[in-house]
């Protein structure tokens, strides 16, 4: 693995969705989820909606670092949010 460059944020990106997806696998073992129509415009399970969250907040990111001089921490805290309400309401 030395052909990459490891820091502290980029290990702990991929800790975190190494470990969210873990998560994911054991609450669908034993609670499998079940399509469901939220705000959404379309039926989604959990992993649906874990998905869609992980990809817009890629976007979220992108457009703080891209248009903003803010922190990536701020970026980081809108998209726990986004992912919360995601989860819960999409």
């Amino acid at each position: 693995m030395s052909w990459m460059h490891w820091t502290g944020p980029t290990a702990g990106f991929f800790i975190s969705i190494a470990l969210i997806l873990t998560g994911m696998t054991v609450w669908q073992y034993f609670s499998p989820s079940v399509e469901r129509k939220g705000f959404l415009p379309i039926s989604t399970t959990r992993g649906d909606r874990l998905f869609i969250g992980l990809l817009t907040s890629a976007f979220i990111h992108l457009v703080f670092i891209g248009v903003t001089e803010l922190h990536v921490l701020v970026a980081t805290a809108v998209s726990v949010v986004w992912m919360v309400i995601l989860m819960r309401w999409g």
